[in-house]
């Protein structure tokens, strides 16, 4: 049997072109060697989301769109919506027993967003996503999960809660392992931080070939670059980042070369990448308008995979309460 993979996003808009290059892309790679499974995380999106649930359904329906315009296969990747499952509610409060807080507050995005405000301030929600990761992940008794460096630590944590399970009731678990990408976390068109769907500084999978060429045409490039004959800085020039993700290796050298020789100037650069993006883009945009078209076969591709996590969960819930004796009936 195939090893089974698992990752999800959380349902707060669109996704972007930092979310290709950093997982959607592998995704389509990896799903002809993985029993894989992707879900929409629209719980973990109420944990900053709350007071807009309306939104967070419109959001997974256009997710769903660019999975699927990007490539992603229901035949043979399972795709499910978290909310749908109820056992993985029940096994998050199970592993909760058991999680220390302060094990919580050590969490590295915990620590960042308790740097701008109290922790006594903080949502119960919010501080006890990591335990809800560890269900997602072990009530499908996943093994394999796609994640980049930064996200090692929440992975550590599922590592834990399994061990833990383990040792006091019975080892039912497998500890998960990492699947470390080798994407570069893709700077947004600020040029001040990664690509973010909350900064505006993103262009997203079903962008217009305007959109996309305005877009690029605003983006911030080598600050220390006056004229367009001066020697640039590719390394610190965000433009230049997207040549290294989305053309191939000799065009991005030799943007690098024009650069650093004062030989190409950041309008005929951005022009290259315009065109590089739109033919990436403009697929995706096609196929996209065709499943939009198709509402009930959306519908049915999330009930399909929802149905087939549900009776996976079942049975490993079952698993889980004759090792916790709670079994009665």
């Amino acid at each position: 049997m195939k090893e089974r993979l698992l990752t999800g996003d959380r349902v707060t808009g669109k996704l972007h072109l930092g979310h290709y290059i950093g997982s959607l892309k592998n995704r389509v790679t990896l799903q002809d060697q993985y029993d894989s499974f992707v879900f929409l995380a629209d719980i973990q999106a109420l944990t900053t989301h709350f007071e807009q649930p309306d939104l967070i359904r419109s959001h997974a329906h256009e997710i769903m769109l660019d999975y699927l315009a990007a490539g992603i296969n229901p035949e043979h990747t399972t795709l499910y919506i978290q909310s749908m499952i109820p056992e993985i509610a029940e096994l998050t409060i199970l592993f909760s027993m058991f999680v220390t807080v302060n094990s919580l507050r050590h969490n590295p995005t915990v620590k960042a967003e308790s740097k701008s405000g109290s922790l006594d301030e903080m949502y119960y929600g919010f501080l006890g996503y990591p335990v809800s990761q560890a269900a997602d992940i072990t009530i499908c008794k996943a093994t394999l999960i796609p994640v980049g460096e930064d996200q090692l630590p929440h992975l550590e944590l599922t590592r834990r809660i399994v061990r833990r399970f383990n040792e006091l009731y019975r080892p039912i678990f497998t500890e998960p392992q990492a699947l470390l990408g080798e994407s570069p976390r893709l700077i947004g068109t600020d040029g001040e931080a990664k690509m973010s769907k909350s900064l505006g500084n993103a262009i997203h999978l079903d962008s217009s070939t305007e959109e996309i060429r305005q877009r690029i045409k605003r983006a911030k490039t080598d600050p220390a670059r006056i004229h367009a004959h001066d020697p640039g800085h590719p390394d610190i020039c965000p433009i230049y980042s997207y040549h290294l993700a989305f053309a191939s290796v000799a065009a991005a050298a030799e943007i690098r070369e024009g650069c650093q020789n004062g030989t190409m100037g950041c309008v005929a650069c951005k022009g290259q990448i315009t065109n590089v993006l739109e033919q990436l883009i403009s697929p995706m945009r096609e196929q996209r308008a065709l499943y939009a078209a198709k509402p009930k076969l959306i519908h049915d591709i999330l009930m399909s995979g929802t149905e087939r996590v549900r009776g996976i969960a079942q049975e490993t819930m079952k698993e889980v309460r004759d090792a916790m004796s709670l079994n009665y009936f």
